[in-house]
């Protein structure tokens, strides 16, 4: 027989059938995974990838759980943990694709389940480095480097001798 804690370390909050595939998904989840609540907020909110948008309402409803439900404070939440499940039945609706010849072909939608947790302490250990694109904003400092880089250092237009661009001007 186990016992309830009478208060519960982490509050949850879940999101069936997103119409995303997962592998979108874990994308975001890897990027705001042991982070706190205001820093994945303010990284889902200005990543520019559409996979972020569910992710967010659902971050917003599992801190609303845990003011609501557990008494906790929002301000010193951390996303504890984040899981991203594919759908059921292979995880996708099909819908057919027309093809050369009188031919279908399907499209395979899929279809994701999303589970967030955040708690008043952060995870025990810190979140494996997965690689891949990242959504993670850039510092001022690596958007300036950036910027460095991309100009260009001479003019990329061919020189000419002075003789053969005084002839082709007659």
């Amino acid at each position: 027989m186990t016992t309830v804690p009478a208060e519960r370390a982490e509050a949850v909050a879940h999101l069936k059938f997103a119409r995303m595939g997962p592998r979108k998904l874990r994308r975001v989840a890897d990027a705001i995974r042991g982070k706190s609540v205001r820093e994945a907020l303010v990284l889902l909110k200005f990543a520019g990838v559409f996979a972020a948008e569910p992710i967010e309402k659902l971050l917003r409803s599992a801190v609303a759980n845990a003011e609501n439900n557990h008494d906790m404070s929002s301000d010193g939440l951390f996303v504890t943990r984040i899981t991203v499940d594919g759908g059921p039945g292979g995880g996708f609706t099909k819908r057919l694709d027309p093809r050369a010849q009188g031919r279908a072909a399907f499209k395979r939608k899929r279809l994701s389940h999303v589970t967030i947790a955040v708690g008043p302490q952060p995870p025990k250990r810190e979140p494996k480095r997965r690689s891949g694109a990242s959504i993670a904003l850039k510092t001022l400092t690596q958007r300036q480097a950036a910027a460095a880089a991309s100009r260009p250092t001479a003019s990329r237009r061919k020189k000419q001798p002075a003789a053969a661009a005084a002839g082709a001007t007659e």
